[in-house]
């Protein structure tokens, strides 16, 4: 299949991804993630990643003249063969056949097309890789690196002990208003995936950060205006997830660690660390909000690839 290069506008500036689907397409893409809202109440940022999904397919079938709602077996495995071909993942590639496959299943029930093209497309065949963590020092190196003389440093401390101490995503972090929090009886209400909510316990030390940060940051960093949410930034705005990952990035490489690191390593952490030290993993699974006990069965993984890790570290025959 002839693969054209991407359409260009009239100051030679490559198009977005939307501005090369036809209105048709984007229509329908809009009707299928409202949808998706009305039925299971995904959260905008899963709704966005299944726009740029579809949007990519749509403006990749575009280039062949073909309609998004048209589309035969044969094109859809084409533009997977071109997003492999590209370099994309195959964790990735999984996850974009995923919302293709969801897209026609919604098309056929509206009855739009009479036939699923994606059916038959087999998903790509992959090891499930074990999640990065940190240890038990390397995360007390990190909790201890904010400069809490700081109001911006109070608040981070803040916002780590709480990760940390409930396993929280980022995006609930930096979402959570501050009425959700209880700090007398020490758990957190937290709304999570599909607008489930879920109680989590909060330790002693993390609700000292939080009363320590309410108490002489927040008020600082508000400057006498009001907020929903519990975390704040300098111009008493909302956080952002980019904002935070990069000051996490920073206390890592302040603090010598140099590999991978996310606002989702110290989740793995909680609940890796949760496991190592005998936690049931259905406890885990309820804390974490995960709806399939399958997905939290990854932390066992890690906690034996930490045994021998530990056992060819220090045993004479390791």
């Amino acid at each position: 299949m002839k693969i054209r290069t991407p359409r260009v506008g009239s100051a030679g500036t490559q198009l977005s991804l939307a501005e090369q689907c036809s209105t048709t397409d984007i229509a329908v893409i809009d009707r299928f993630t409202d949808a998706l809202w009305m039925e299971s109440g995904l959260s905008e940022n899963t709704l966005a990643a299944y726009r740029r999904d579809l949007c990519g397919l749509a403006a990749w079938l575009a280039r062949q003249d073909i309609a998004l709602a048209d589309a035969m077996p044969a094109d859809l495995l084409g533009f997977l063969a071109h997003q492999y071909q590209s370099g994309r993942a195959l964790r990735s590639s999984a996850r974009l056949l995923s919302s293709v496959r969801r897209f026609y299943r919604y098309l056929v029930r509206e009855s739009r097309r009479k036939d699923d093209p994606s059916a038959n497309i087999e998903a790509p065949k992959m090891d499930r890789p074990l999640p990065h963590t940190l240890s038990e020092a390397e995360v007390e190196a990190l909790l201890a690196a904010p400069d809490c003389d700081t109001a911006i440093g109070l608040r981070d401390r803040a916002m780590l002990e709480l990760l940390y101490a409930s396993g929280l995503r980022v995006s609930e972090l930096v979402t959570l208003d501050a009425d959700r929090i209880n700090l007398n009886q020490g758990v957190v209400r937290v709304l999570g995936k599909g607008n489930k909510e879920r109680l989590v316990p909060v330790g002693d030390e993390a609700v000292q950060w939080i009363q320590r940060y309410s108490r002489e940051a927040r008020p600082k960093l508000l400057r006498r205006q009001s907020s929903a949410r519990l975390f704040v930034s300098r111009k008493a705005g909302a956080i952002t997830r980019q904002a935070f990952w990069y000051r996490l990035r920073g206390y890592a490489l302040q603090i010598g660690i140099t590999g991978r690191l996310s606002p989702h390593t110290l989740r793995h952490a909680f609940a890796t660390h949760l496991v190592n030290h005998g936690a049931d993993l259905r406890v885990v699974q309820m804390l974490l909000g995960h709806s399939d006990l399958s997905t939290t069965q990854i932390y066992t993984h890690v906690a034996r690839e930490r045994l021998r890790q530990i056992h060819r570290e220090h045993h004479p025959r390791g």
